[in-house]
């Protein structure tokens, strides 16, 4: 990988370890937005706990470089769910966020795509 590669390879998986920290973060605390929508999933308190040790997963493998597209792929499935999640609950202005937690999750899923591609040769090699 060029350096400049490097970098922003190293800015995606930061970005989207971030982000999925501080979901988990809300998770384990039991933040109110997130116990309404696994209550409204029915998954209250276990799915919440569950989709929380996920994301500190994702986070660790996203983290470790020879590790990264295992996390990316956790990452994307992850936040394929949460979209689909969103959308078909109908609701992406969740408890007066303005979509903040949508569009956390589309951000996150275009880190954890780019991290794929940055990571191709090593996913290659793995599946070969």
């Amino acid at each position: 990988m060029k350096n400049g590669t490097r970098i922003v390879d190293m800015g995606t998986r930061l970005i989207a370890a971030g982000i999925l920290g501080y979901s988990a973060f809300m998770k384990l605390t039991a933040a109110p937005v997130a116990v309404y929508i696994f209550q409204r999933l029915g998954m209250e308190p276990h799915g919440r706990y569950g989709v929380a040790a996920l994301e500190i997963l994702a986070i660790v493998l996203l983290l470790v470089p020879k590790m990264a597209w295992r996390g990316a792929i956790l990452g994307c499935l992850m936040m394929f769910g949460a979209i689909c999640m969103h959308l078909t609950m109908a609701e992406v202005n969740v408890k007066g966020d303005g979509g903040l937690m949508f569009a956390s999750a589309l951000v996150v899923l275009a880190c954890c795509v780019s991290v794929l591609v940055f990571h191709k040769a090593e996913l290659d090699a793995e599946l070969n």
